[in-house]
């Protein structure tokens, strides 16, 4: 069987070229394990198959502390790293303190069960807001004194990617959306990843699970979560149902030939681009480490390749660079993002 190699983000730090993303966990999205016991389970099923890198954050209500429970469990806790964010509420975002900023990040520590952070991946939901260098500050500041090893930045577009690493902020990532349907990261941020040597880390690979064969022939979905309206609205801006029934029938023609599930070769796509370090896939009720473990065999040839370009040129980029849909307030996107979560229970 082959095996994945570990992808280096920096120097001295290495990790699993599929990340186990934790947003599901948390309990208002409902789509993880039925109780604690399975989630360990399938996080221990995810590391022995080599799948050792998790993303969290300090808004995910409660995932912190599980893996930090994970953490303690295991022989050696070093074993897996763990990536985590920082996120303020948008509605006090003009009051965030550099003391409120050290206590987020004392506070995934002791969660966590860390004594240094991996990788702390920071965002800002408006950048004509001040607070954004003072929050880079004292980021660095925590770089310094051993709390944050690594900086990364979430959800962020180009033009705010580029002022951050001029003024000197050490990022070695950026984690967005990217996925067959949606390409803004192709717009400007691939090129400046090139340049700065900003590593992507992508989510939503498989647009919320609806690049998957059981939506081949399907009718949309009536009722849906907060994750599949988000990427509903996404199979709109790329030219609408018929546009991605289109995508899915070359997939689908493409994983028969390969002889594995359709989402593979949608994972393997996003995988494969050049700027892309590593993608995110998440835990969902079941563990998936032997499909993980079975993208490490798929290959595109060129003929595949071939068949999803012309497949794309048919299709529409959403507009815009990255998270600009969702940072506009008059957009439909805008409204099914929580953006006040710190003062949730945590």
């Amino acid at each position: 069987m082959t095996e994945f190699g570990r992808v280096r983000l920096a120097p001295g730090y290495s990790i699993a070229p599929v990340i186990n993303g934790c947003w599901q966990l948390t309990p208002d999205h409902g789509g993880g394990p039925s109780s604690e016991a399975e989630i360990l389970r399938i996080f221990a099923e995810l590391v022995d198959h080599g799948f050792t890198t998790f993303d969290c954050a300090d808004i995910y209500t409660g995932v912190e502390r599980l893996i930090g429970r994970f953490r303690r469990s295991l022989p050696d806790p070093d074993l897996i790293q763990v990536h985590t964010k920082l996120v303020p509420d948008k509605a006090t975002l003009h009051e965030l303190t550099a003391q409120q900023v050290e206590a987020v990040i004392d506070r995934s520590l002791e969660r966590l069960g860390m004594e240094r952070l991996d990788l702390v991946q920071f965002h800002w939901w408006d950048c004509g807001v001040p607070g954004l260098e003072m929050l880079t500050e004292c980021l660095v500041r925590a770089q310094e004194q051993g709390k944050v090893r690594l900086l990364g930045a979430t959800n962020f577009n180009t033009v705010a990617i580029r002022q951050l690493v001029e003024q000197g902020v050490p990022l070695v990532s950026l984690q967005a959306q990217y996925s067959l349907l949606d390409r803004r990261p192709e717009r400007h941020m691939t090129g400046l990843s090139r340049e700065r040597g900003v590593g992507l880390l992508p989510y939503g690979v498989l647009a919320g699970g609806f690049l998957d064969a059981k939506y081949l022939g399907a009718r949309p979905p009536g009722r849906m979560n907060r994750s599949l309206t988000k990427y509903r609205l996404i199979i709109e801006e790329a030219g609408g149902w018929e546009t991605y029934q289109d995508l899915l029938r070359v997939l689908s023609s493409i994983a028969r030939k390969h002889a594995v599930p359709l989402e593979l070769i949608a994972a393997r796509w996003v995988l494969d681009r050049p700027e892309v370090k590593a993608i995110i896939l998440g835990v969902g009720s079941r563990s998936r480490a032997s499909r993980n473990t079975a993208l490490a065999e798929v290959e595109l040839d060129s003929e595949d390749r071939q068949r999803i370009r012309m497949q794309l040129e048919r299709q529409r980029i959403p507009a815009g660079d990255m998270y600009d849909l969702e940072r506009d307030q008059n957009s439909p996107h805008s409204a099914i993002i929580k953006t006040n979560l710190q003062q949730a229970p945590l």
